[in-house]
């Protein structure tokens, strides 16, 4: 689990990069839609919806903009019938990539995918050929104001955390995929929570260097552009971005 803490700050950066571009509300309706259709419109009776309205409020989606998706879903408006379908593939320096999309079009979504790996060196493989270097976790995030770590370590696993670390100024809270929606609802009440997802956490990192990153991130830059792609998870020791402000 050594690579995972720098790993999930990175992917933090990143949702804030998306939100700015202002594709993450597309991004989120479509989640929205997927679990609304799993699990009903109702989010007392559907926890996955619970967490996905949490993440998008995390996310700075306006609450008409999230009932709208919602009713979208439950087909008061004729939603497209989006499907979920992950990609895998390899980046250059042998680097580990799992695409997760939200698509009403496999053919379109395929190609693009494929086409965003093939520009910059990559190859998109077989189902399974590194998901198995991944392991699913719910990952949360508070920023440290000033919090007591013990007091939020003790608070974290009585909730039912697997662990919790303190990397930069950032808890990252692990849990198994299906106790994230009882961690969030325990914590949230007293702790302000940055991020609340299921996530691809990496066993091992690697860290390409030279031209071999460049392309890496040209490969996610465009990967995260394309509207069918929800999540992009990589095991990329990725170097620490300063901040521009």
């Amino acid at each position: 689990m050594s690579g995972h803490s720098k790993w999930a700050n990175i992917k933090h950066k990143k949702g804030k990069a998306d939100a700015a571009r202002g594709k993450i509300f597309t991004k989120l309706g479509r989640e929205i839609a997927i679990i609304v259709r799993a699990g009903g419109p109702d989010p007392v009776s559907n926890s996955k919806l619970r967490d996905v309205i949490a993440k998008a409020k995390a996310n700075n989606m306006p609450n008409d903009n999230i009932q709208r998706s919602i009713k979208k879903a439950s087909g008061e408006d004729g939603d497209a019938n989006y499907v979920e379908i992950s990609y895998e593939g390899y980046g250059p320096a042998g680097t580990a990539i799992i695409v997760d999309c939200i698509t009403e079009n496999r053919n379109r979504t395929a190609g693009d995918v494929r086409h965003a790996f093939e520009k910059h060196g990559g190859s998109l493989g077989a189902t399974g050929c590194v998901s198995y270097l991944f392991d699913r976790k719910g990952v949360l995030i508070i920023e440290n104001e000033n919090l007591d770590e013990d007091e939020v370590t003790l608070d974290a696993l009585e909730a039912g955390a697997d662990d919790v670390q303190l990397n930069d100024g950032v808890y990252e809270i692990l849990t198994g995929p299906n106790e994230l929606s009882a961690v969030r609802e325990a914590l949230e009440g007293k702790y302000s929570l940055s991020s609340a997802q299921v996530d691809q956490i990496p066993q091992n990192t690697v860290a390409p260097q030279g031209e071999d990153l460049e392309k890496l991130l040209k490969i996610i830059d465009m990967l995260d552009d394309l509207d069918d792609v929800n999540e992009v998870f990589h095991n990329a020791e990725l170097p620490e971005e300063e901040d521009e402000d």
